[in-house]
């Protein structure tokens, strides 16, 4: 294959620079991202690895050709989390996990996320793991002990170099399980026993199942090789996890991933996203509420991957307004070619914002074909996300929303009347008016009268607000 003419550059986090991606093989660029654990819904955090991961597959496929990139994203789908939900609900661990896969499927198929070349589940790889664990154990990498397998970090002296953390300073800022049978505190499990009521698979050591970090080292060889190009993930899970896939992976034999990508986290309305703060939501949530998945993708590409990303209510109705903006410009269009400024940007260690501030430029100046091509390269405008500006605009719908919003005014004015105060019923005139709707108000009531510049989507994004506000 030709050298291309597009020169990506990725921060990799192992050197702490920005660098120019070169591949190992250019005819098989090679890329893991570690994926979500299947026991209940994906939360809003959850879909931004998988859509900035998404935009580089995109960003790779464009660059090197279609053929010529496999992607791997697991399913973890053994796990004590998926245990305990199983206990709780009296359910099959393989129904919840097979249900929950389908949900993440679903869910990212959404925001329009492409399916990886490969989606192995954990489950489906317990021999590899074994016989990894086995050479480690060969290799005086790790130790059996009371039934369980433990790495013994003290073997690798490069511990610590991805995360930048020294032993010491790890010891002393984590809440470490000090089991009696470690030999070091910072050995972590490659293999539990597991008893009669939890998953196990038959072992050497006993049965039982693998440490949560094994799975991604054993899948990644298997379908990747010793040695790959990128190895991505949010950064909550640059340590342990990551830098534990690194020691197990180094001193199996495997040169392991030449670059490291970490996404930052995610924020709603400038607060950690929980559950005590009420701010938790799913993205099916969104879904369910009526957030088209486009408008959810074009807010978490408005922010670079590198920095906290803030979801508002602001953004999202910003998102939404552009979109569909940018889908009436772009209507029965052919796509052109992308724009060389959108391209270099987002080549530019998925400079994302930079992108969106491109297509802006090129919404402005009606080039709306370098505007389609120039917007697909980050999956917005596709067709597989459309259809979603219209919904609500069936025939006979605007006759019903002006109705609607007939009597809403009409109870505005009686209210703006008794409190003197006519600064919101004058807001709505104006969006009224932008929408080519005129306002008649007279002793006999109110009349919505649609003139020639009638806009039904603008009429749309009228109602949806006052729904919103009710």
């Amino acid at each position: 294959m030709t050298t291309p003419k597009t020169a990506i550059k990725l921060h990799n986090t192992k050197t702490r620079r920005k660098e120019v991606f070169a591949p190992i093989d250019a005819d098989n660029v090679r890329m893991y991202v570690c994926g979500p654990t299947v026991y209940d819904r994906a939360h809003l955090g959850n879909a931004r690895p998988v859509i900035v991961f998404d935009v580089l597959y995109r960003l790779l496929r464009h660059v090197y050709g279609p053929d010529h990139v496999t992607y791997v994203r697991n399913f973890t789908d053994v796990d004590d989390k998926i245990n305990a939900r199983a206990a709780e609900s009296g359910r099959a661990i393989g129904e919840i996990t097979a249900e929950t896969t389908q949900w993440f499927l679903d869910d990212m198929a959404a925001v329009g996320a492409l399916e990886p070349n490969a989606m192995p589940r954990a489950t489906q790889y317990i021999t590899q793991m074994v016989a990894m664990i086995e050479d480690l154990i060969a290799k005086g990498h790790a130790y059996a002990a009371e039934g369980h397998v433990l790495f013994a970090v003290g073997s690798y002296a490069e511990y610590g170099a991805l995360s930048g953390r020294s032993i010491d300073d790890m010891i002393a800022g984590a809440r470490v399980e000090v089991a009696p049978y470690k030999r070091n505190p910072m050995d972590f499990v490659l293999w539990k026993p597991s008893d009669e009521k939890t998953p196990g698979w038959d072992s050497p050591w006993g049965r039982g199942r693998p440490g949560w970090h094994i799975e991604c080292s054993a899948m990644a060889h298997d379908l990747l090789g010793a040695h790959f190009d990128i190895h991505g993930g949010g950064n909550d899970l640059l340590f342990p996890h990551h830098e534990n896939e690194i020691a197990q992976s180094k001193c199996a034999g495997h040169e392991f991933a030449n670059v490291w990508m970490h996404n930052e986290m995610l924020q709603v309305e400038g607060k950690k996203m929980s559950k005590s703060l009420g701010n938790f939501f799913t993205v099916r949530d969104l879904l369910d509420q009526g957030v088209p998945g486009e408008v959810i993708r074009f807010v978490m590409l408005s922010t670079h991957y590198r920095k906290p990303m803030d979801w508002t209510e602001k953004k999202r109705d910003e998102a939404e307004k552009t979109l569909r903006k940018w889908r009436a410009q772009t209507k029965d269009v052919i796509p052109g070619q992308i724009h060389q400024t959108a391209l270099s940007d987002l080549a530019d260690d998925l400079n994302t914002s930079g992108v969106i501030a491109e297509l802006h430029r090129l919404s402005a100046a009606s080039d709306v074909t370098t505007l389609l091509a120039s917007a697909q390269i980050l999956g917005l405008l596709t067709e597989e996300l459309g259809g979603w500006q219209c919904a609500g605009l069936a025939d006979g719908a605007d006759l019903s929303k002006l109705d609607d919003l007939t009597h809403y005014i009409t109870a505005m004015r009686k209210k703006a009347i008794q409190t003197k105060d006519f600064s919101a019923i004058d807001t709505m005139k104006a969006k009224l008016l932008d929408a080519g709707v005129e306002v008649r108000m007279s002793k006999a009531g109110v009349e919505l009268v649609p003139s020639d510049q009638f806009n039904s989507e603008r009429l749309w994004l009228i109602g949806r607000e006052r729904g919103a506000e009710a």
